[in-house]
């Protein structure tokens, strides 16, 4: 399965540029996989892109679908309770959760929000998309949440950046 991937990766870099920023900006909108941890490398490591380049679409990628899931997952939430009472219970228990853990969450939401995606782990769950749907859940307001979610998504991604260029630094020295 992985020499499948590693190869499919290298057949990638013989397509032009700009269709190599639009496969990095595609995987950065998906969730879970998505991350500034694995598009930046992936990006500039193994397709060859330009490093600013590959980090703004990342970043860019990451931070357009967050408004919509704060937005209208509460509608999807709705939809789901009408129609099927096994994912209204669940709907219903993650909300029930949210509403009495999220009183005690009311102060530091804006920071506490922040480090949960700032911190650049390769791992799903851990991002923009979690961030919103908790966002969602203990109804904090898009002109809090948002902005948020989007400075973590820019302090992962530095964070990956310089790392990417230690580690660059490190091999250049071997």
């Amino acid at each position: 399965m992985v020499d499948t991937i590693v190869s499919f990766l290298e057949t990638m870099q013989e397509y032009p540029y700009i269709v190599r920023i639009f496969m990095v900006f595609i995987v950065s909108l998906l969730p879970g996989i998505g991350g500034p941890a694995t598009t930046i490398p992936i990006g500039y490591g193994v397709l060859g892109l330009d490093l600013t380049t590959v980090t703004a679409v990342c970043i860019i990628g990451n931070i357009i679908p967050v408004p919509f899931i704060i937005l209208f997952i509460r509608i999807i939430f709705d939809w789901l309770k009408k129609i099927s009472t096994g994912f209204g219970r669940l709907v219903d228990k993650l909300e029930d959760k949210a509403s009495t853990r999220g009183k005690r969450l009311e102060r530091g939401v804006f920071l506490g929000l922040m480090l949960y995606v700032a911190v650049p782990l390769p791992l799903p769950g851990m991002g923009a998309w979690t961030a919103a749907l908790i966002a969602a859940i203990f109804k904090i307001e898009l002109k809090i949440s948002f902005p948020a979610i989007a400075i973590g998504v820019v302090i992962s991604s530095l964070i990956v950046v310089l790392g990417v260029l230690g580690v660059q630094g490190f091999i250049g020295l071997l």
